[in-house]
Order: C-alpha cells, then structure tokens, then sequence
C-alpha cells in the first residue's frame, strides 16, 4: 500500500518552533502535488499548505501564513512544513497527502482530490 511518512510532530509551548517531515515514494514525487491538512479534534480536516510540483509556488490559507513555511528536497525525496511562533489552536493531528493535479487545491473538500496520504503526526501546543 502506497503510504506517505510524515514525522517531527511533539509537544511545543507556544512561540516555539517544529519541522514536519512527509517522506514520499519515488514514483510520487516528479508527478504529484503535496499538501499538508491538519484535522483538530471535533473539526473538520483543512488544508493548510502546498506546493505545485509543476510550478514550485507555495500556498499557504491565511491562519497559518507568515508562520508556516513549506518546501521540498529533491535528495530526500521530502516534503517539510517549518512551523514557527506556534499557538494552542494549531494543535491537530497533521497529514501530508498527495495530488497528481499541479493546482494545490486547499479549499474546503480539497482533502478529496488528494489520492495518497500519510498516518498523520501529533502537534500538541500547550504550556
């Protein structure tokens, strides 16, 4: 089963600082879109970052912009999401997932044009 690798969640007080990690499979990476969605508990699960395979350009919806940095490692194979000045309502399990479109659909419901996923990490933010 295809499976996406996210890792670098933890327990962070806020203003700190944590890096994800999403680990794609080699036949994913020239070809797919990767995004990063955060689901807390009782909410639904939102898209918060991306960035076009065929274009390089980020997205990032507002909550999380000037904050939240996304990039990708072509040696690694690896998709990250720097974190930074992190507050109590980014706590949420996060997920990396993967899109074969170039258009980094982040919108309410986007989570069903990705066709790949990870088992999501935890990001606890709490003094």
């Amino acid at each position: 089963q295809v499976q996406l690798v996210e890792s670098g969640g933890g327990l962070v007080q806020p203003g700190g600082s944590l890096r994800l990690s999403c680990g794609v499979p080699s036949f994913l990476w020239a070809h797919y879109t990767i995004g990063w969605f955060r689901q807390a508990p009782g909410k639904e699960r939102e898209g918060i970052s991306c960035r076009s395979h065929l274009t390089g350009r980020p997205w990032h919806v507002d909550s999380v912009k000037g904050r939240f940095t996304i990039s990708r490692d072509n040696g690694q194979r690896t998709v990250y999401l720097q974190m930074n000045n992190l507050k109590p309502e980014d706590t949420a399990v996060y997920y990396c997932a993967a899109d074969g479109g170039g258009a980094c659909p982040l919108a309410p419901g986007a989570e069903n044009e990705y066709d790949y996923w990870g088992q999501g990490t935890q990001v606890t933010v709490s003094s």
